[in-house]
């Protein structure tokens, strides 16, 4: 069948709207929460392949860009990737991907640029990773000036950022940066988004810190977590790396998912201390490879066994850098690997070696055909028919990898090794990596009222 048919099929089903809308699919509070969220609750039918819908979605059959709102391209709140998309063929999936990114890029022109493969990137900045004193030099002789020198916290990591020659745009900056000092370990400051959704920045209050408990430690580096009744008893710490921690839906909901707890609601990993870096602010546009290095060095000091990274993006030097040092000290990190389909590129961090990649499976045990890929999988959990904690009070349905992972983190953490997770991952579907785990760890958006 072509896509024509497929994607009118699809498309004839959604009520027109913003295009922005996502794998945060209900608002409905229901009798835990009667408030209803940000994204409303109505409720279509799509062929047998996606049964539930928001009516906020709209799209041109060939014409990616339509399913991308430009005032809004990317949000904190809504998801990546528009559900009507979902039942599509992988190659629209991925064609949606360039024209998000696209679209950031040009809602925020003064600080976004884009790397050789399109790729969102801080505008007139290069970064480099424990530079030698001589090739730091050199760097300088060619122009290039020192805008920020730090240590990533306590990963023993020097990271400099570079402002670029006059009359350079980035890409020409990072030719010329590597021409003139060829020893740096250089790279653009990429930009990471959710691993396809979330719900734009809560007005809910953030979270007030609550006193570390003994015994399990997880950490995630995401958005803010808000102030939820379901984690009101929930020993949560947070602290923002760009400007003061500011709670989204997407880090309320994979925090909930962790540690959450209210009536027939409760987290996989309630109980643990969760500690959340949040590296955005509140703005999409600010979740950089530098920001999300400061927040995993803020988070290896609070010793978490797992960490947990529902965010995407292309591989970076810097990034990758965090990443090893992470592993060698034993800490295990877990990664979402988006929801742009098989056709994109492989996402990190879940591609670094050592990382636990981590897709979704719907109720069937099948694999979401949303999921995008990685250069290797581990596990998948549950990522359809969820339910999540709203920001301030009430629950929604999400669906995508970004849900799964924090699945994946819990069981890690009271297991202790990918040893001991792969021996109770049961088998699935399709692209499962080592199998399903925490299949049983789910709430159905039913279960808390949600229609």
């Amino acid at each position: 069948m072509s896509k024509r048919p497929i994607l009118t099929a699809i498309l004839v089903a959604t009520m027109a709207a913003s295009a922005t809308s996502a794998q945060i699919l209900g608002g409905s509070g229901g009798p835990l929460g009667g408030v209803t969220g940000p994204i409303g609750g109505v409720i279509g039918q799509v062929g047998n392949t996606v049964d539930r819908t928001v009516g906020t979605v709209t799209g041109q059959p060939n014409n990616p860009s339509s399913f991308v709102n430009p005032s809004n391209p990317v949000s904190l709140d809504s998801v990546s990737t528009p559900l009507a998309a979902i039942a599509a063929p992988a190659t629209l999936l991925s064609d949606i991907r360039k024209a998000r990114l696209a679209a950031l890029i040009r809602a925020n022109r003064d600080t976004l640029d884009r790397d050789g493969e399109g790729q969102p990137v801080r505008k007139r900045e290069l970064v480099v990773t424990d530079p030698d004193p001589a090739s730091l030099a050199l760097a300088q002789r060619a122009g290039f000036r020192i805008l920020r020198d730090e240590q990533a916290g306590d990963l023993g990591i020097r990271m400099i950022t570079l402002s670029l020659p006059r009359k350079m745009d980035v890409r020409e900056g990072l030719k010329a940066l590597r021409k003139a000092a060829p020893s740096l370990q250089a790279d653009y400051n990429h930009i990471y988004e959710p691993a396809g959704g979330a719900l734009l920045p809560a007005t809910a209050a953030a979270l007030a810190a609550a006193p570390a408990r003994a015994g399990t430690r997880i950490a995630m580096i995401d958005g803010g977590v808000a102030s939820h009744p379901s984690l009101a008893r929930a020993g949560i710490e947070q602290r923002g790396f760009n400007g003061s921690a500011q709670p989204t839906g997407h880090g309320t909901a994979v925090g909930s998912l962790l540690v959450g707890e209210q009536g027939p609601f409760r987290g996989a990993a309630r109980g643990a201390q969760l500690f959340v870096g949040d590296v955005y602010g509140g703005n999409p546009a600010a979740g950089s490879a530098t920001a999300i290095v400061r927040a995993l060095g803020w988070a290896a000091s609070k010793k978490p066994s797992v960490i947990n990274i529902s965010l995407v993006g292309p591989a970076n030097r810097t990034l990758a850098r965090a990443i090893g040092v992470l592993r060698a000290r034993g800490m295990d990190v877990v990664a979402a690997v988006g929801n742009d389909g098989p056709a994109a590129p492989p996402q990190y961090p879940a591609s670094y070696p050592g990382v636990v990649a981590v897709t979704g499976v719907d109720g069937n045990n099948r694999a979401l055909r949303e999921a995008g890929r990685s250069t290797h999988l581990d596990f998948a959990a549950p990522g359809a028919d969820l339910a999540a904690a709203l920001p301030g009070k009430g629950y929604t349905a999400v669906r995508g990898t970004s849900f799964a992972a924090p699945f994946v983190a819990a069981r890690l953490a009271a297991t202790g090794s990918t040893a001991a997770l792969a021996g109770e991952a049961i088998p699935g579907k399709g692209k499962v990596g080592r199998g399903i785990v925490c299949g049983t760890c789910e709430i159905s958006p039913k279960s808390v009222g949600l229609k």
